[in-house]
């Protein structure tokens, strides 16, 4: 089918891009007319948070959402009377917003300090969407920053309502990183060209298909740039791999069209079996349980398919049309890709836009110029580099030290791996305060001034609710705060007075911690295991700090069915890929390593506080509930892209040895090596680059999210890739290609190697050993 497929791409290359032109504008016509509906449908899973907030939802929807602050520092004190006037138009202001009750300081006097300096306004909002959070959030503080406040006097705005976030420009980095790379690796503009334009292409349809499903399916406002994330990604990597191939073909003697259809019959296979893997990683999300992670899983797999689409469809279409000049690169092409790269760089970085638009048009003018000023020869071919013989490759040679050298290559491999992991068995999961801001956000200034004025705890009160006859019994709150308070974490306790209802009383905690506390969490379960049941009161513990830690204990309960559904798909796909039982069990062990690995670096950085400094970490505390899953999918596929783009080659050189009746597992291992290696370095080094430049920015949760991918890129292209596989393999020898008979009969059939054998003239393969023990119908397999 491929066969066929790549064939028609390239005879008929005008309608196939056509095609996809027209469908690429047509769908974005469609979603822009639409418009996107993104919800952030923040559930809590079922547990005692949850109690708690149905209960407020019931009474007191405001107090059953989110909680924020308006908090004030005058030197003159908060009594003053101008101080006071101010601060009642912005709480007045605050009132009138649809579902948020104001608690202010002058009616509750626990919300002053002793000094009478600080005090905070407490705003109850309902449960809503986080977009109309930011909405509400906006006008709110507009109102407070255009009041003509008196001389030392500051207001600051913390909480949900008022906190920004702002994304890197990630997916610019990422682009400019791959042209350096792609120009470096390959030495052709062309072939760069392709690799990104068909991923570029890709994440438009991909975008658009999205935005319009966002109508349909709950999904977050960041879905958009995790599908940019992770398609740019894989869609780079999938063009690379098959323009690699077609350039080897044309290499060889074979004319366009059988180049593209040797390219789309090998790669294209592998390209199809790595998406799938990536596409089931990220549909692993869905057991989670969790409508925003299953939005943005499903979103994210359609990015994927849509780049394996285009892979399969769209490039082989350019490469007819490109033909045999693929390797070719003007000195005015190679300086033009540099001026938009400088100037792109500049004009992102320095939030300088012009200079975006003055790259573009100087390396315009430099291209159209290079056709009349023949004096400069700027349409002079750049020479490439004389490719050695694949025996001379570094690659190759450094395939067989390690095979050499089998055991000491796992055992360093694998020490260096676990030691990376340790980290790991002390990871706590939780979520980050506002306290990780950046001081220059409003949301951080406020975080600072409730704890110099009441404590860090302040920021994260905890929601106590009352049923029974406590709940209509003043003096019996009263007795019930008195007893929570008395615990050594509890900074005070506010008994709500009115209650939500006479059914139901409020007692608001104020902990002497900050939420993100290990402290703080510990609190929580002392008071829903010891201290209230010690009091007798029926009583309920939530709000946002609890809520979070039964979230964070919610999804640590389920990250192991995700990984356990992952892992059995991703093996059994291999292993009807490859026909082995120990090269897929060898690739999901290796693939685990890399992942702990990551998971053990942000443990030791985030929460140990190791190195923080270098990426601007000043403060320690719990990895973020969401990011071990997040990283698991997409960690897991896109290392799984690399071991099937690696694994095709070795298996295919295998085979080969096989047909010629002497099998070399040794030597396919340094050839499939030596042929995949810079390949597969240069999308690691993209990879690293669009990942780590989320590291880059101010929010302690992409930085997090950044690191653990780029870490976990860099480790399995480096350690995992290049040592223990080859190491590995030449240890199992042959046995890498066994499979039991019985299994053998009822897995499906599927071939990665194509049908360049058969066109060869060479009899296909039955890849892998036979399933009798025996060497000699191994040696005929």
């Amino acid at each position: 089918m491929l066969e066929r497929l790549a064939r028609f791409s390239v005879r008929h290359r005008w309608i196939v891009i056509g095609v996809w032109v027209a469908l690429l504008v047509v769908i974005n016509g469609v979603a822009g007319a639409v418009g996107p509906d993104w919800r952030t449908d923040f559930t809590l899973p079922d547990g005692e948070a949850k109690q708690v907030q149905e209960l407020l939802e019931e009474s007191n929807p405001d107090r059953a959402g989110f909680s924020s602050t308006i908090v004030v520092s005058a030197e003159q004190g908060v009594d003053d009377a101008e101080v006071q006037a101010a601060l009642e138009q912005i709480y007045a202001k605050a009132a009138e917003q649809d579902g948020v009750s104001v608690t202010s300081p002058y009616v509750a006097e626990q919300q002053v300090n002793d000094e009478r300096t600080i005090a905070f306004a407490q705003l109850d909002v309902a449960d809503r969407p986080f977009e109309e959070l930011a909405d509400i959030g906006t006008e709110i503080r507009d109102f407070g920053d255009a009041l003509d406040l008196p001389d030392g006097m500051v207001v600051e705005y913390g909480g949900d309502l008022f906190s920004e976030f702002e994304l890197p420009e990630s997916e610019v980095y990422g682009v400019l990183a791959a042209v350096v790379v792609l120009i470096i690796a390959f030495g052709s503009v062309l072939a760069m060209g392709l690799s990104i334009g068909i991923a570029l292409f890709g994440l438009g349809a991909a975008t658009a298909i999205v935005t319009g499903l966002s109508n349909a399916v709950s999904m977050p406002d960041f879905t958009i740039p995790m599908v940019a994330m992770i398609g740019l990604g894989v869609g780079i990597d999938y063009a690379l791999f098959i323009v690699t191939r077609y350039r080897e073909s044309l290499h060889s003697g074979q004319s366009v069209e059988e180049a593209v259809v040797e390219a789309l019959d090998t790669s294209g296979r592998a390209v199809i079996f790595a998406g799938t893997t990536v596409i089931i990683s990220l549909l692993g999300l869905t057991l989670m349980g969790l409508a925003f992670v299953s939005g943005v899983a499903i979103a994210s797999a359609l990015g994927v398919l849509v780049m394996v689409l285009a892979s399969l469809t769209l490039l082989p279409a350019l490469l007819g049309w490109v033909g045999t000049r693929i390797d070719n690169t003007s000195r005015a092409a190679l300086i033009a890709i540099g001026i938009m790269v400088v100037a792109v760089f500049i004009g992102v970085a320095f939030s300088v836009p012009a200079t975006i638009l003055v790259g573009l048009v100087i390396a315009l003018g430099l291209f159209i110029a290079s056709f009349f000023l023949r004096g400069l020869n700027l349409r002079q071919l750049i020479p490439h580099r004389a490719e050695r013989p694949q025996d001379q490759r570094f690659w190759y040679r450094w395939s067989r030290v390690v095979q050499h050298h089998p055991w000491r290559s796992v055992v360093g491999a694998a020490a260096v791996l676990l030691v990376l992991a340790i980290p790991l068995l002390s990871m706590r999961l939780g979520f980050g305060d506002y306290g990780n801001l950046p001081e220059s956000q409003t949301a951080r200034r406020a975080y600072d001034l409730l704890a110099d004025g009441f404590g860090p705890g302040t920021n994260g009160p905890i929601f106590v609710t009352v049923e029974g006859d406590t709940a209509s019994d003043p003096a019996a709150m009263a007795a019930f705060g008195d007893e929570i308070g008395a615990d050594d974490g509890v900074s005070f306790v506010q008994v709500v007075d009115p209650p939500p209802s006479d059914q139901l009383g409020l007692v608001i905690v104020y902990p002497t911690t900050s939420p993100q506390d290990a402290a703080t969490d510990e609190l929580v379960d002392r008071l829903r295991g010891e201290i209230i049941p010690a009091t007798g009161v029926d009583a309920a513990v939530g709000g946002a700090t609890a809520g979070s830690s039964d979230f964070s204990a919610y999804l640590g309960d389920r990250m192991p069915l995700l990984i356990g559904v992952v892992l059995l798909l991703s093996f059994i796909l291999l292993m009807a890929v490859f026909r082995s039982l120990l090269v897929p069990l060898k690739a999901v062990v290796m693939n685990l390593l890399s992942v702990g690995s990551a998971y053990g670096i942000l443990v030791a950085v985030f929460q140990w506080g190791w190195l923080s400094d270098i990426i601007g970490i000043d403060r320690t505390g719990p990895i973020d509930a969401w990011i071990p899953m997040f990283l698991f999918a997409i960690v897991f596929g896109l290392s799984m892209d690399y071991e099937v783009f690696l694994l095709s080659r070795i298996k295919e050189q295998y085979d080969r040895s096989v047909r010629r009746g002497a099998p070399d597992n040794g030597t396919a291992v340094a050839d499939g090596l030596a042929i995949t290696a810079r390949v597969i370095t240069a999308a690691a080094i993209i990879m690293f680059c669009v990942f780590g430049a989320f590291a880059l920015g101010d929010e302690r949760s992409l930085k997090m999210f950044g690191l653990g991918l780029a870490m976990a890129v860099l480790i399995d292209a480096t350690v995992v890739r290049m040592v223990l596989v080859p190491a590995t393999m030449e240890l199992l020898g042959d046995r890498n290609w066994w499979l039991p008979g019985w299994l053998d009969k009822i897995l499906p059939k599927i071939d990665v190697e194509g049908h360049k054998h058969e066109r060869d003239g060479i009899a296909p393969s039955q890849a892998g050993p036979d399933r009798d023990d025996t060497r000699e119908d191994a040696l005929t397999h």
